[in-house]
Formats: structure tokens, sequence, C-alpha cells
């Protein structure tokens, strides 16, 4: 049988080509294409409503400038849904307990946060850094710090969920042997 608890999460390859490659190309076949018909099928009719009745629910309680980031939820969100499920197949790949994956999707959302945060606004961005009540000799001492931990979040948060999981598919793994 496994020899190690941890070759389940070796990238499979299947026929020399690995799997990882299918999976994250796979969601783009759920997309449907735009046609110049006025009634379109039912499965792109079906996608459409659940496209709409997401965005509706995701964007109620943001303001109007919070709409822009629609698209991009939405996208992450039927890309993941989609790797996610083709997991559950056997002998299938998941993409998200690579912390390569975790790690490439955190730190450019992490940092379009950041950045839009302190183009929009300066001051409640940069109030963040120092909290209130502060005795004056530790200011500099605890920007550094909050910055360091800033800066450190994304990389804890995705260590953090690669890790919970890992410890689920481990813990199958160990309820199966």
């Amino acid at each position: 049988m496994a020899l190690n608890f941890f070759d389940q999460f070796l990238s499979p390859t299947h026929l020399g080509i690995p799997l990882v490659l299918i999976a994250m190309i796979f969601p783009w076949v759920l997309y449907p294409s735009p046609s110049n018909r006025w009634l379109n099928n039912r499965l792109v009719t079906l996608q459409g409503q659940f496209f709409n009745r997401f965005t509706q629910q995701l964007l109620l309680p943001l303001n109007q400038g919070g709409h822009k980031w629609a698209l991009i939820l939405l996208s992450l969100m039927v890309f993941l849904l989609s790797i996610n499920m083709l997991g559950l197949l056997p002998y299938t790949f998941t993409p998200t307990t690579q912390l390569s994956l975790n790690m490439g999707l955190a730190v450019p959302f992490w940092l379009a946060t950041v950045i839009i945060g302190m183009r929009n606004q300066p001051t409640a961005a940069l109030g963040h850094l120092l909290p209130e009540g502060t005795p004056v000799p530790l200011i500099p001492v605890l920007i550094i710090i909050e910055t360091i931990s800033l800066f450190i979040r994304p990389i804890a948060l995705g260590v953090r969920l690669t890790a919970n999981l890992t410890a689920g598919h481990l813990l199958i793994q160990l309820i199966a042997t």
C-alpha cells in the first residue's frame, strides 16, 4: 500500500501529464461561450441565474465603489468551487492542498487590498499601524512590529489554510487505513 501518509499530496501524473494542469484547465470548460442568439440553452440560463444571484448576495452590504470587485470575486469563487469539486472524484488531485496555489492566490489579493486601501484612505490605512493611546516612547517600535505583522499576514494565513487542509486529508487517510 502507501509507503508514506504524505504520498497522497504528491502531484499525480497520468500518461506523463500532470493532473494539476488538467484540474486547473478544466473549469474553463464550464464557462459559457458568448453567442448571438436571444435565447440560450438551459445550462447557460441556469449558470447566468446562479451568477446573478451570487453577485446580488455578494454585493448587498457593499457600497457602489465595492461593486468593481464583483467580477474578480465571482471568478475566484467559481474557480475554487470547481477545482474543489474535481478533488472529490476518485484518483484526482485537489490543487488547493498545495501551498503554492494558496500563496499564489493569497499574496496578490492581499497586496491589492493593501495598495487600494493606502491609495483611497491613507489616513485610515496608516492608522492601523498604531493603536490608540500608545505611549510616545513605544510609537517607533509598535509601528515596526505592526508593519512586520502586516507583511507576514498572508504567509501565515496561507500556511494555516494549507495545514488545515492537509490535516483533514491525513485524518481521512488514517481512518481509512
